[in-house]
């Protein structure tokens, strides 16, 4: 009887968005051919429906607009390729679309390709240009160094010189041959004759392996001088400057010189020819120089054009990228549609919103009226045979909450929504843990810049963690207000007590109490009207009295938290008209839990209200080992020992309550279905059929297996009996972690600024000022707030959504072009 009221009451409440998924239904679509394209585009504008592959035994190149796509992949490379250039000239693409008129895509097509062509051919150019002023910049730069390791052919001089500097080698191990400065030494006449030399310029970073290969190569037998060139030179392929050296080999023999040239060009270094005599050296050096002047001033006109081309493509390349994202899309679509040959028609299959219905016959006639076509759209609702996808409507408030929950799974179809509590509970044991109004009001005034930047912030490409943070910003604002209003019940301001809402209960016992931290104090007044009194901070019973107290409030609340997990469990079968999970699942489950643990929480309650001196682990452990025997000291209330026996023998029944019944019915049910008895109860059944989600209906003609119903059904009571109790353990990380908070933060505070305070140095004073906002900032803010964030989230996934939530569903992914902009690079 009362069932049936509190059933006429749910069915009477108002419903509610977020409660349940959005009510979903199979549609078909029937397309012809000149209105496809249009249709489908006009569908990505709404993005209310999604499509199903009907040609998924089909390989991409066996669909019917590869082609289509193929040009589309070939206009994004293309675009990309012109994103690239930009990127690299330096220049900025515009954001905005401009007010140039819409193009088909044939002729963007053409467009693309011409600029490609002429992008390539100026970078063609620009490279040749590129590379020939380097071999003048590098002849040039050669020719003004060289010069002075150059002995002129007609001075003959001799050179006094006795021994080798740091840059020139000799081998003396040799005898066979003896060193070129000996043989220049001896004779200056004979050197003309015999020694050469080869000059050219090699990168910083190879002289010396190129040094040591020429002495090796050589045996010594060569004069190597070396000098770093004045000017950096431009690398054209990885568009960096480079460190060059200009070098200078004297040697004799043509082997030597075959070797030297091979050497070379392993290792990249470029040789120039130097004419020994000055004034053609002059010549040649002004020749040079005109030449690099030419093609400076060539070089820069190239890169203004090139720059301007550039810009130009720049203010289109935004709408261009979308028009051609866009396209690909449509015909990504289109190719998930089967084609009918012969009555020229696209036919296609789909899951949409039952509000959207509507919206999508709107947006089709249009689509007919648009493409001229004279037949229209066929649309209409079919009957499926899977699961429907998930869709929730959310706003920026309840999104956050809502992508924390559906981190765990996504939510069955017309599954109970956890996200709606979640908003409220979330920020509240997130707070419960991490209760300081001081460091509330900083993650506070982060949510606040975050919400005041939200349009600036929104349309920015932010890093992983910044854009985590952003998402989450109301996420944020909540736990912050919640944190605040814990931080007032716990009194503490990063660890600070203040008098806030007016003075202490408890003073001094007598004159002699100079101390209020080390003696005792006495009651004098009506208790501190909220929160806990500032007069515990710092006394001997502070420890104590907070542990009890918070220890004690984390079960509370956590017992609070299951039982909604179980209610939602019965809203759950309620609203699949499941009779037996309401007999043979919600009731035994509620009974167990609040026979042993509900218990415990009214008799926390209880000792609170009568100031009793009563064991509560004496009181639940010999509950069990002796539930008969007398209480004595530990009797809260009347009745205490009956109620303890009636409440135990009510846990022993709620576990075969759970376990046997269910399984047992559905075979009885599944018997006398398929045995054709009592085809009746299908109307009036456990199980409302109509109302279920199809892939329910198609589950019930499956073959039953009554020994997999049955472990099932065990696994799952054995389950929720062990977790009665590890769950309830498990909110006693609220108590942990808020302690753990609050003792840290006295710490920093006592030890880092009230130490450093103490000193008459200044300097001592900002170190500790400093030590004590790093801590307070990275530790307290930051590390504390993503442990509470995780242990909140652990409390949502594991201890309360296990209740009710299955979570095996799957997104509704609709075809949307605003889903492709959020998604580009």
């Amino acid at each position: 009887m009362a069932l049936q009221k509190m059933d006429h009451f749910i069915d009477n409440l108002p419903p509610m968005d977020l409660m349940r998924s959005e009510r979903m239904t199979f549609v078909q679509l029937i397309i012809p051919v000149e209105s496809a394209h249009r249709a489908i585009s006009y569908l990505g504008e709404l993005g209310l429906l999604q499509f199903r592959d009907m040609n998924g035994d089909k390989s991409p190149f066996q669909r019917t607009f590869v082609n289509q796509v193929k040009r589309c992949g070939e206009m994004s490379r293309k675009l990309r390729f012109f994103k690239e250039q930009i990127q690299k000239a330096g220049l900025l693409s515009s954001a905005h679309s401009t007010l140039e008129p819409d193009i088909e895509l044939e002729e963007l097509e053409v467009q693309l390709a011409e600029h490609e062509h002429e992008l390539i051919e100026m970078n063609s150019n620009g490279e040749k240009l590129q590379q020939s002023y380097n071999e003048l910049l590098e002849f040039k730069i050669v020719l003004q160094k060289a010069v002075g390791f150059l002995v002129s052919h007609n001075s003959h001089a001799v050179t006094d010189e006795t021994e080798l500097d740091e840059n020139v080698y000799s081998n003396g191990d040799f005898g066979e041959s003896s060193s070129l400065l000996e043989q220049e030494m001896r004779s200056g006449s004979s050197i003309q004759s015999t020694v050469r030399f080869i000059s050219g310029i090699i990168p910083r970073s190879k002289v010396l392996r190129f040094e040591r290969m020429l002495f090796r190569a050589t045996r010594g037998n060569m004069l190597f001088n070396q000098t770093l060139a004045d000017e950096e030179i431009l690398d054209p392929t990885s568009n960096e400057m480079v460190e060059k050296t200009v070098f200078v080999v004297f040697f004799s023999g043509e082997q030597a010189r075959t070797k030297i040239i091979k050497i070379c060009e392993a290792f990249g270094a470029n040789c120039y020819p130097i004419p020994e005599d000055i004034t053609k050296q002059r010549q040649l050096t002004r020749e040079v120089v005109t030449r690099l002047s030419e093609l400076e001033a060539t070089l820069d006109a190239g890169i203004r054009h090139r720059n301007q081309a550039l810009a130009s493509i720049g203010l289109h390349l935004t709408k261009w990228t979308n028009m051609v994202r866009m396209e690909q899309a449509v015909y990504d679509t289109l190719n998930r549609l089967n084609f009918d040959v012969t009555k020229k028609c696209l036919v296609g299959e789909g899951w949409c919103p039952l509000f959207a219905k509507p919206q999508i016959q709107e947006v089709l006639q249009r689509a007919t009226c648009d493409s001229s076509s004279q037949v229209g759209i066929i649309f209409h609702v079919m009957e499926a045979t899977e699961s429907p996808p998930t869709y929730f409507r959310t706003n920026c408030l309840t999104n956050g909450f809502h992508e924390i929950i559906s981190a765990y799974g996504v939510a069955r179809y017309q599954e109970a929504n956890p996200s709606v509590y979640a908003v409220v509970t979330f920020p509240f044991l997130f707070a419960v843990m991490f209760g300081d109004w001081g460091h509330g009001i900083c993650l506070l005034l982060g949510a606040l810049v975050l919400i005041a930047r939200e349009k600036k912030l929104s349309i920015q490409k932010l890093g992983s963690f910044m854009e985590m943070l952003f998402g989450g910003r109301y996420v944020l604002l909540l736990m912050s207000l919640f944190s605040i209003y814990c931080g007032l019940i716990y009194n503490e301001f990063f660890s600070v007590p203040f008098h806030i809402f007016g003075g202490s209960a408890y003073r001094c016992r007598d004159d002699s109490c100079s101390d209020a931290h080390t003696v005792g104090l006495v009651k004098f007044r009506d208790p501190y009207p909220f929160g806990v009194d500032p007069s515990w901070r710092g006394s001997r019973s502070e420890l104590p009295f907070l542990n009890s107290l918070k220890m004690k409030m984390s079960i509370l609340l956590g017992i609070t938290h299951m039982n909604l997990g179980i209610l939602m469990s019965y809203f759950n079968a309620r609203f699949f008209r499941s009779s037996l999970d309401i007999r043979y699942q919600f009731l035994p489950q509620i009974i167990f839990l609040n026979s042993l643990f509900g218990y415990l929480s009214l008799l926390i309650i209880t000792k609170w209200c009568t100031g009793s001196e009563a064991d509560l682990y004496h009181v639940m452990i010999y509950m069990f080992l002796s539930p008969t025997d007398d209480l004595g000291e530990n009797e809260l209330f009347w009745g205490q020992r009956p109620l303890q026996i009636v409440l135990l023998l009510s846990a022993v029944v709620a576990v075969p309550w759970m376990l046997f019944p269910k399984p047992f019915i559905l075979k009885k049910l599944h018997t006398e279905r398929f045995q054709g008895r009592s085809y009746g109860m299908l109307d009036t059944s456990e199980v409302d059929l109509d109302l279920e989600p199809d892939s329910a209906r198609g589950a019930h003609h499956a073959d039953f297996n009554f020994t997999e119903v049955f472990v099932h059904q065990m696994i799952h009571s054995i389950e929720f009996v062990l977790g009665s109790v590890s769950n309830t353990a498990s909110y006693l990380r609220l108590w942990a972690l808020s302690l753990a908070h609050s003792e840290l933060s006295t710490v920093f505070y006592e030890k880092v600024l009230l130490l450093a305070w103490g000193y008459d140095n200044i300097v001592i004073r900002l170190v500790g000022l400093v030590v004590f906002a790093f801590a307070t900032s990275f530790i307290l803010l930051m590390m504390e707030t993503l442990s509470a964030f995780l242990h909140a989230m652990r409390l949502h996934w594991v201890e309360f959504q296990n209740k009710f939530y299955f979570g095996d569903g799957y997104k509704f992914v609709p075809f949307s072009f605003a889903s492709l902009t959020e998604d580009a690079d």
